[in-house]
């Protein structure tokens, strides 16, 4: 299902909390004057000097070595043509957040307000010095070429023009996986490419690399095929001018092996596609619509095999499978260019990865569907963590076997490790979240449907499609908050529950009523409980399995909130217990704090029960705990109950639990930096950085995470309440949209859980 994206809902988010996508950070301290003195004057002529001496310890004393400038001047921005330099900057943020995220590249945006080639390129080389790479984007052709060439021949660092080579990288690989399934040879395939610009040339030239015949190619522009004696075409056109009587497309189609379209959608009919070669490859790469759209292909020939450039259909050709990658084996060798050596290994890794077997991370993030090298899976999936230890290592290493190296690697399997460091599971976590419930579909309540928070969020669930939706609340006003904030309920099918109009309502009257005849409730009062009493209902409602799960708590007190769901839903017996985990995300890593919203002062036996309970919380997530229960000292360095019991906790978890890596009593610090516990604390049973922190109380984890969330930085989502017998969230009063959307998602997922388990 592909996600919907509003207007209102990009421009919301590209503004708030502060404008744009990306900030510059401090990398050391600045507190003190002699950490001034270090980071600006005297201290820093040190380094300068060091610098000015030799100009490739730059690497060294600054970010250099990992800072990479992505370049336009926005005359070929995405499909929307010249918008010029600022309307091409969110792009070009955009392309900074995936190099940081994929790669853990830092990026400099720049929007150069010229059209002219020249003054381009040397406002380019003016500025090159400051990084390790320059990644040019949203340039038309035919400047594009002439730019990317004259900063090739002019530059020491590696330069790519993503929007060529980027795209051309990825169909190599796709080409090279096609060609075996279809069992046919590069060099005898007959082309026809569809789209002379920029991408569709750089990717003629990479099949030509992989062994395709240029006499074997047709290419196609908007006036028809390019061939010999046509008059008007570029140079870069030119080298693909063909001796042919063909003209047009549909000539063209006529017994062709491989179609590469790179131009406007539903140019390809279904007679074209039928009139070629067996097994035929198609490459529609046109986005959002396909030269042919993929069902359309598949229905017409069983034999295609067919990639597009959408997320929504098997092979996906995108190019955050390429550059951030590329350009990390780059920086890491220090190269002085990015040359063919190097795209082609980046391809044929991309297509080495794609014959391995796929990961149950990468099966779980696609509702655990059988994934498998074939027809409908011939390049890697976008979000397969593999492509970084696996691509940059193949770069790196054609760099330094083609001379291009300042640093060669010496130790392939040591570098992949290192990159194997730089991976987190923060992104993967939620993702595989979303991307898990969007089969099922369960059905989840809003207890609070009058309130606007909670009415855009669930536009924003109802647009990505993980959970049928219900509001309670009068229905006039839940229209009106509705209309206010632009969101079209009807059309999102998403269900108005009022309670004083629904049906079925003396049916949990009575359910009500049984379960506290004997507190004082007649059914008299039951009944005004639920028609007042919106989180009562929704709970009564869950219970009763008319929803699968509930997220409520925007309006009231966590206590005043839980109460009635405790009454209604319940509690797992042991080893479960009613717990909270907070999911803390910190740039690229994500922890859990736990207990922070239920048990005030846990003994020994309970925190054992809340560690065991958020361990099997965290394997769900396909996160491997490694626990750590936390006190004010470190292995019996000061002996208190408070500390006794944190020790004791970790001893009952591995007596119950041996596989669970676990330990403590231990500090905060020791437990995060592996480094100095493995200095100090040798004898540890936990190795590595923990990521689940059980905290002795709830005073000290409900502080923890919030300090995390106001001082640190960092995103939180929860807490996440584990323990129930159904899935029901209750929300921060402070919860924003996004809040909102990730803890439904959560609560879907639980349910997904608990129907696999049952």
């Amino acid at each position: 299902m592909k996600t919907k994206t509003r207007k209102k809902d990009a421009l919301r988010y590209h503004q708030e909390p502060r404008p744009g996508k990306i900030e510059i950070r401090a990398t050391k301290p600045c507190l003190t004057s002699r950490d001034l003195s270090l980071a600006y004057t005297p201290g820093v002529a040190h380094p300068c000097l060091e610098i000015a001496r030799q100009e490739e310890l730059a690497y060294r004393y600054t970010n250099k070595g990992n800072l990479v400038a992505v370049i336009t001047n926005g005359t070929a921005v995405l499909g929307l043509g010249d918008l010029g330099p600022l309307g091409a900057k969110p792009v070009m943020e955009g392309k900074a957040v995936l190099f940081k995220r994929f790669a853990d590249i830092d990026v400099f945006d720049l929007e150069f307000d010229t059209k002219d080639p020249d003054q381009f390129v040397d406002m380019v080389a003016a500025i090159s010095p400051t990084f390790g790479g320059i990644n040019l984007e949203d340039i038309k052709a035919p400047e594009c070429f002439h730019i990317e060439r004259a900063l090739r021949e002019r530059l020491d660092i590696p330069v790519m023009h993503d929007d060529q080579h980027g795209t051309a990288i990825i169909t190599g690989a796709a080409f090279i996986n096609a060609l075996q399934i279809a069992e046919k040879q590069a060099d005898q395939v007959r082309i026809v490419a569809l789209g002379a610009g920029a991408a569709g040339i750089a990717c003629l030239d990479m099949l030509i690399e992989l062994g395709a015949l240029v006499e074997n190619i047709l290419l196609v522009d908007s006036k028809g095929i390019i061939f010999e004696g046509r008059e008007g075409i570029t140079k870069e056109k030119s080298r693909f001018a063909a001796k042919t009587k063909a003209r047009t497309l549909e000539d063209a189609m006529k017994g062709a092996d491989v179609f590469l379209g790179l131009s406007k959608g539903n140019l390809v009919s279904p007679k074209m596609l039928l009139s070629m070669a067996e097994n035929p490859i198609v490459f529609a790469m046109a986005n959002p619509d396909p030269e042919i759209d993929y069902p359309v292909a598949k229905a017409t020939r069983d034999d295609v095999i067919i990639a597009t450039g959408r997320s929504d259909y098997p092979n996906q050709v995108n190019n955050v499978l390429g550059f951030p990658f590329i350009f990390r084996g780059a920086l890491d060798v220090h190269a002085r260019t990015i040359n063919k050596e190097m795209k082609i290994a980046a391809a044929k890794s991309l297509a080495l990865l794609a014959r391995q077997e796929v990961t149950a991370q990468v099966r779980a993030a696609y509702s655990g569907a059988e994934i498998s090298f074939g027809r409908d899976y011939i390049i890697p999936k976008p979000f397969d963590e593999r492509v970084l230890y696996e691509v940059a290592p193949a770069v790196a290493l054609a760099a330094s076997q083609s001379g291009v190296a300042r640093q060669p690697i010496d130790d392939l399997d040591a570098y992949r490790q290192e990159l194997k460091g730089r991976l987190h599971p923060s992104g993967a976590v939620m993702r595989m979240v979303f991307d898990a419930v969007r089969q099922q579909q369960p059905k989840i309540v809003f207890p609070e449907g009058t309130e606007p928070n909670v009415v855009r969020a669930a536009e924003c669930l109802a647009d990505t499609g993980i959970a049928q939706l219900a509001l309670i609340g009068p229905k006039e006003q839940v229209l009106a908050v509705a209309a206010a904030a632009e969101v079209d309920l009807e059309s999102l099918n998403i269900e108005i529950i009022d309670p004083q109009h629904m049906e079925n309502l003396e049916d949990l009257v009575s359910t009500l009523h049984t379960q506290r005849n004997r507190r004082g409730i007649t059914k008299g009062f039951a009944r005004s409980i639920l028609l007042s009493d919106t989180n009562q209902l929704g709970a009564l409602l869950v219970e009763d399995g008319r929803f699968d799960g509930m997220v409520t708590g925007l309006t009231r007190s966590y206590p005043h909130t839980l109460k009635p769901v405790l009454r209604c839903v319940g509690t797992q017996p042991p080893p479960n217990t009613l717990c909270a985990v907070s999911m803390v995300f910190k740039g690229s890593d994500v922890f859990f704090f736990a207990d922070t919203t239920i048990n005030v002062d846990p003994d020994a036996r309970m925190l054992a029960r809340i560690g065991r309970t958020v361990a099997k919380f965290v394997r769900k997530l396909n996160v491997e705990p490694r626990l750590a229960m936390l006190s004010f000292s470190n292995f019996g360095s000061a002996r208190f109950p408070q500390s006794d019991k944190a020790r004791d906790a970790a001893a009952i978890i591995r007596e119950e639990e041996p596989e669970l890596m676990v330990d403590g009593e231990m500090q905060f610090n020791v437990a995060f930096d592996a480094v100095l516990r493995e200095r100090l604390y040798e004898f540890s049973h936990l190795k590595g950085a923990a990521n689940v922190f059980i905290f002795p109380n709830l005073e000290s984890s409900n502080i923890a995470y919030k300090m995390m969330q106001c001082l640190g930085e960092a995103e939180v989502v929860g807490p996440v309440l584990l323990g129930l017998n159904k899935p029901v969230h209750i929300l921060q009063r402070e919860s924003d949209v996004n809040s909102i959307v990730n803890l439904t998602a959560l609560t879907a997922f639980q349910v997904e859980g608990d129907r696999g388990e049952s």
